[in-house]
């Protein structure tokens, strides 16, 4: 087997545009996301995060329950996912909840399933990155399986801790307010605190995903920022998205599976904006260094 080369220098690589001004930047934008190849990783993304999400809200589930011992940390996972969920959410975590009850060997069954799937995730998208960041080789599948699972346990660390943290914060609301839980200022810095963690969350799952991926040394203030972005508009996105449902009305069309074609679409735009933040990112940075380089000469 042939040894991974280290691809060349971050310093080497050229940017896609010769102008480092925002409009040509966005142009170089619009043509990388008319390409067929994004749209191909983009779906393959977006198939197998559907067949990550169901075992993955089954092993949080679990691990509050059976781990923790916290029906307040099951309830706030379960709250969390909704947060996370564009279409379907009463549906999807009511039938979670009742896989996590009576069959004792769903969560072994989730595990093999995920540490399966997370590598359809995270594969394809490590060829986009690495074609963003110039980077010709990638890794070998044994190490993309090694990045792949250490990734999907680190989006496990991520999403515990954040119920943990909301689970503590509720607990420590309802001392301040003496047990009195049924108002509209409990409900409002609750909630809040929800949306913050979680939102929290997936800057840093963008952040991880743009970081460690690419088959290079990636500085993080190179990503950092674009993770945040990313970030927010994705909170944005899916509002509209979820604002636009009526309209689109997969119902209609696909009957009782619409739930899950509704999920797959938002897993394909969640796929499409991730890429975009990649490149964007990579041009931004790429062009940062061909100035610092032409200052120097």
């Amino acid at each position: 087997m042939e040894p991974e080369l280290p691809p060349k220098p971050i310093e080497e690589i050229q940017p896609v545009v010769v102008s480092d001004g925002l409009g040509a930047q966005i142009a170089a934008l619009a043509r990388y996301m008319m390409r067929t190849e994004v749209h191909t990783y983009a779906f393959s993304v977006a198939a197998n995060a559907i067949l990550s999400l169901f075992p993955f809200i089954v092993l949080l589930l679990t691990i509050s329950r059976r781990v923790f011992h916290s029906r307040a940390m099951e309830i706030v996972v379960s709250d969390m996912m909704k947060t996370f969920l564009p279409v379907g959410q009463d549906f999807v975590m009511r039938n979670m909840q009742l896989l996590t009850h009576p069959h004792k060997g769903t969560e072994i069954y989730s595990l093999v399933m995920l540490l399966i799937t997370s590598t359809g995730v995270f594969l394809p998208l490590e060829v986009a990155l690495n074609s963003v960041w110039g980077v010709k080789k990638n890794r070998s599948y044994l190490h993309n399986q090694a990045i792949s699972l250490g990734l999907a346990f680190a989006v496990g660390v991520l999403a515990l801790a954040s119920a943990a943290s909301t689970a503590g914060q509720q607990q420590i609301l309802s001392w301040v307010f003496f047990g009195h839980t049924q108002n509209v200022a409990f409900r409002f810095m609750s909630y809040g605190f929800l949306r913050f963690s979680a939102g929290f969350a997936s800057i840093l799952l963008f952040f991880l995903i743009y970081w460690i991926l690419p088959y290079r040394k990636v500085p993080a203030r190179a990503v950092l920022p674009t993770a945040i972005v990313v970030g927010l508009l994705w909170e944005l996105v899916k509002h509209i998205y979820v604002r636009a449902l009526p309209w689109i009305d997969f119902q209609s069309i696909y009957g009782p599976f619409y739930i899950s074609v509704g999920l797959i679409m938002w897993a394909f735009l969640t796929g499409l904006l991730l890429l975009a933040g990649a490149h964007f990112s990579a041009t931004r940075y790429t062009l940062r260094l061909a100035r610092q380089a032409k200052a120097k000469e």
